[in-house]
């Protein structure tokens, strides 16, 4: 029978087990459910304080309520087919019969005929609410515009685009999460060849998932965080990804304290006791490089910061409590049908072992060489241009909406239906419109009437301000037209008691792209500020953090370098979204901290024992499988991003599995080492260890040559 004290010692794993399986049951369907507090509308992710934030709230003065324009662009049945006033007058009757229809705003405009002949353009405004009705309307109205004899009708601008962005993210909570837990476990099962194990570690990842999602779906739904579509893929993925790396770093001590500790509970005890530090430092790097997100101007970066931060903080709670109380109770029989060996009966063979004795056979060489090689793709990195992605790569599948403001930009300005909106004082209006239409890339300009349309009446003066919508010669989201907005702003700022702003969807992109700018500039210290300053506290040193973080760095620009040929030269990319580099930056640099943390706080537990030579080489050994699984896993998470098209998401997946699986593979397994190895005693300066020689009797020599034989 069990006593008192040990039937004590076996209720807290049951009651922590209890406990878990409430959360899952009762939070775990919230995983599927943020979509229901997300937004896809992008205006709502726009720069605080920029000039283009300020045009967009000014001109919700100007209309009777917010509308969401559909451009509706006929052409001929045949290419180079012209069109007449036939066409032009069935066009402008289907549009009016629109009129009152679900989710319409005001009166249709009439259609207008290019200047070409071979095509007609409409705008309908919608509600901007509509929500999941938004593919109901716009199929309202492509059959109204269908109706037009001997033409095809496509529907572009924001509503198309907006329903297309929905229907991309449709599914994602599904998809996403099914496409991540089955490459997880397929990882799993292939390395550990156990049965029970990734089974009970991919049910922490969902457990602490659905506690993540619960807790982000309750802020959200009050307001306190914002959700868009891809700040809820990329925290299925983080938190998926981050719990299973640290549940590896806890289950493989467990593995080693079993055969050499009395019970599973004391194997336990030991495991967390020497796990509990890097893991706790891991997610707080994480966790505080995601908050620096809150520093951004960019509201979709603001909200991923502390979005993301409470999805690693219950990665780390599931693996420090769910997992170590399934563990216990499992005991041996969950690395079954495996048999648990120790440190020392791991590091007799195998290829960790190989490597280990190549660093201590030539240091410099290893790092010499990875350094170099490093160095070479990192000299790419400034060709990753992140001037924003064009209209027609935001998603990497044909879909109507590009396909439709093709056709639009090769028969109409190509501005047409974004256009740049001025916002100045009424008493200015001749100077400013002057101005503006002077501006070279301007194609045309006019002030908005009453009736909501510019020209066609009195100008509408709303607080004694009016409005003036230009159209630009070039396409909304080129270079060109974000030249064009800069110059715009210099001449209408010059004129005199104007107090002129120039907003609309070009200068929203060109002020993304500036903020964008000045937030690494920004964030990219103290996210280095940060982290040094945990590695410094985890690992008692000044030299090693700061060889650490610097190496990083230099997977991360490596990465970007070859993100920029990739980007380039096979998927066609034609530039980057301005937050990529940021978020790679955050995830690279912080999530490959986390492998040194792994490997350095083993390095210094044995190097405290057997000095600094034989503890990199025993914390290589030690670690290597383990870490390079959890890269591994981290790798195939992040790269299930790719299942949902859009361009960023692609982009973004790309960056953080190719710089993982180079951290793990090559930084963490060659270049610290060897680094670390060359250097000596002096890289844990100012720290004891710095002062210690290595312990008399070290047998590394001899099981290295062992290992050679």
């Amino acid at each position: 029978m069990f006593s008192g004290a040990r039937l004590a010692r076996w209720l807290v794993p049951v009651v922590l087990l209890i406990a878990w399986l409430g959360i899952g049951g009762t939070l775990g369907p919230y995983a599927g459910k943020l979509g229901d507090v997300a937004t896809n509308d992008q205006a709502a992710f726009l720069p605080q304080n920029a000039e283009s934030t300020q045009v967009l709230d000014a001109q919700r003065e100007f209309r009777q309520e917010e509308t969401l324009p559909a451009i509706v662009v006929w052409t001929g049945e045949k290419e180079g087919q012209k069109l007449g006033d036939a066409e032009r007058t069935a066009a402008t009757e289907a549009l009016a019969s629109l009129k009152g229809a679900q989710g319409t705003v005001d009166t249709p405009s009439p259609a207008l005929l290019s200047e070409d002949g071979e095509a007609l353009q409409g705008i309908v405004q919608l509600r901007p609410d509509l929500g999941e009705k938004l593919p109901e309307v716009l199929s309202q109205v492509d059959a109204a515009a269908s109706k037009v004899p001997g033409t095809k009708a496509q529907i572009a601008g924001p509503a198309a685009s907006q329903a297309d962005l929905s229907d991309a993210f449709a599914g994602i909570d599904g998809l996403l999460l099914a496409a991540a837990l089955v490459t997880v476990l397929l990882i799993l099962l292939l390395v550990y060849r156990s049965l029970l194990l990734p089974i009970v570690i991919i049910l922490g990842a969902v457990f602490a998932l659905g506690l993540a999602c619960a807790i982000v779906y309750v802020l959200a739904d009050h307001d306190v965080v914002r959700v868009d579509g891809q700040v809820q893929g990329i925290l299925s993925i983080l938190v998926i990804g981050a719990a299973t790396d640290y549940a590896l770093l806890l289950t493989a001590r467990f593995r080693e304290e079993l055969p050499v500790s009395q019970d599973r509970i004391h194997a336990m005890r030991s495991a967390l006791r020497r796990s509990f530090g890097p893991i706790v430092a891991s997610g707080a790097t994480v966790a505080l490089g995601l908050l620096a997100l809150l520093l951004s101007d960019l509201t979709n970066n603001r909200a991923l910061g502390p979005v993301g931060a409470i999805g690693i903080v219950c990665a780390v709670l599931s693996t420090l409590t769910f997992l170590p109380a399934v563990l216990v109770l499992l005991g041996r029989a969950a690395y079954w049908p495996a048999k648990p060996k120790s440190a020392q009966e791991s590091a007799g063979h195998g290829v960790w072992t190989r490597i280990a004795a190549l660093v201590d056979r030539a240091p410099r060489k290893v790092w010499a060489f990875t350094l170099a090689a490093l160095l070479v793709c990192a000299g790419f990195a400034p060709m990753l241009t992140s001037k924003g992605v064009p209209l027609d790569e935001v998603f990497v599948k044909d879909t109507p909406s590009v396909a439709a403001q093709e056709t639009l930009g090769r028969h109409f300005p190509g501005g047409s239906g974004n256009p740049a909106v001025v916002i100045a004082e009424a008493d200015r209006l001749g100077p400013v419109l002057a101005a503006v239409e002077d501006t070279e890339g301007v194609s045309s300009a006019a002030p908005v009437s009453a009736s909501g349309r510019p020209g066609g009446g009195q100008p509408l003066v709303v607080d004694g301000r009016v409005r003036i919508d230009a159209t630009l010669r070039d396409a909304a989201d080129s270079d060109g037209a974000k030249d064009t907005v800069g110059r715009l702003r210099t001449a209408v700022h010059a004129v005199p008691g104007a107090d002129a702003l120039v907003g609309g969807y070009t200068a929203q992109q060109y002020d993304t792209q500036r903020t964008a700018q000045d937030d690494r500039m920004v964030i990219v210290p103290v996210v280095l500020a940060i982290i040094l300053v945990i590695l410094i506290g985890l690992l008692r040193s000044l030299a090693m953090p700061l060889l650490l973080v610097a190496t990083v760095a230099l997977n991360f620009l490596a990465t970007l370098g070859v993100a920029a040929l990739v980007f380039e030269q096979l998927l066609g990319f034609g530039g980057t979204d301005p937050s990529v580099p940021l978020y790679g930056f955050v995830f690279l640099v912080a999530l490959g901290v986390d492998y040194n943390i792994f490997l350095m706080s083993r390095v210094r537990e044995e190097s405290l024992r057997h000095g600094t030579r034989e503890g990199v080489l025993r914390g290589l050994t030690a670690t290597g499988g383990v870490i390079s699984s959890a890269g591994v896993v981290l790798a195939a998470t992040f790269a299930a991003l790719a299942v949902i098209p859009l361009s960023f998401l692609v982009q973004i997946a790309f960056i953080v599995t190719f710089g993982v699986l180079l951290d793990t593979l090559v930084v963490r397994s060659l270049l610290v080492p060897a680094l670390v190895r060359d250097i000596g005693p002096r890289a844990w300066w100012p720290g004891k260890l710095s002062r210690e020689r290595p312990a008399a009797g070290s047998r590394t020599e001899e099981s290295l040559a062992h290992a050679d034989r």
